[in-house]
């Protein structure tokens, strides 16, 4: 299975880890990385998201070869739509994947994140999924959110913070709210009592299907 990974970041490195990580989730399945030209290295407000979406159409535009699907891999899914009109096989954001994974069976779900800016955007696309009944809100850790992200262990004890809230709240899953996150899901998988929703394996899971 070939899978194409549109990370509408302009991070490169971003965009090797988050074919890292897709890989990992899917042995077997070859997954081929595109990363935006221009705009911001890290989406963290809504503004990002409209530059990530122009980027994301323009990509779409530009593949010429055949996928068995593909991921619009920023948790706010920029230009999912456009892409999917685009390109002639199917497209999932990892935003919308995770969505859908949380609330399976009915469960009541939460997303923490690091990005306060994309607070109001996170529950658009919920909205948009027909799932806020569900939703219990963004959890969003404190201080800069790049600094965070720089700092694994202060990233860990921050996260998991925030999932304790989440789950006092009611929260039966919780999203991590961004691509690159999963390493730091799978630091602290055992150390939580809640479901943790990984989206890039959410989103490949959901292609596969």
């Amino acid at each position: 299975m070939r899978v194409l990974l549109i990370n509408p970041n302009s991070n490169p490195e971003t965009t090797a880890r988050m074919v890292a990580i897709a890989e990992g989730a899917a042995p077997g399945c070859v997954v081929i990385g595109m990363t935006a030209a221009s705009g911001p290295r890290r989406i963290v407000d809504e503004a990002g998201l409209a530059t990530g979406a122009a980027s994301v159409a323009e990509m779409a535009r530009s593949v010429r070869s055949a996928f068995d699907g593909a991921i619009v891999s920023a948790f706010g899914d920029p230009g999912l739509e456009t892409a999917s009109a685009i390109l002639s096989f199917p497209v999932c954001g990892i935003g919308a994947a995770s969505f859908a994974e949380a609330a399976d069976g009915g469960r009541r779900f939460a997303v923490a994140t690091t990005t306060p800016g994309l607070v109001a955007a996170i529950a658009g696309r919920v909205a948009s999924a027909g799932l806020s009944a569900r939703f219990l809100g963004t959890r969003v850790t404190p201080g800069d959110p790049v600094a965070t992200m720089a700092d694994p262990a202060r990233l860990d004890s921050l996260v998991a913070s925030e999932f304790g809230r989440a789950r006092a709240d009611g929260a039966e899953a919780v999203i991590f709210g961004g691509g690159p996150l999963a390493e730091a899901a799978r630091r602290l998988a055992d150390s939580v009592e809640v479901a943790l929703i990984e989206p890039i394996p959410a989103a490949l899971r959901l292609i596969m299907r």
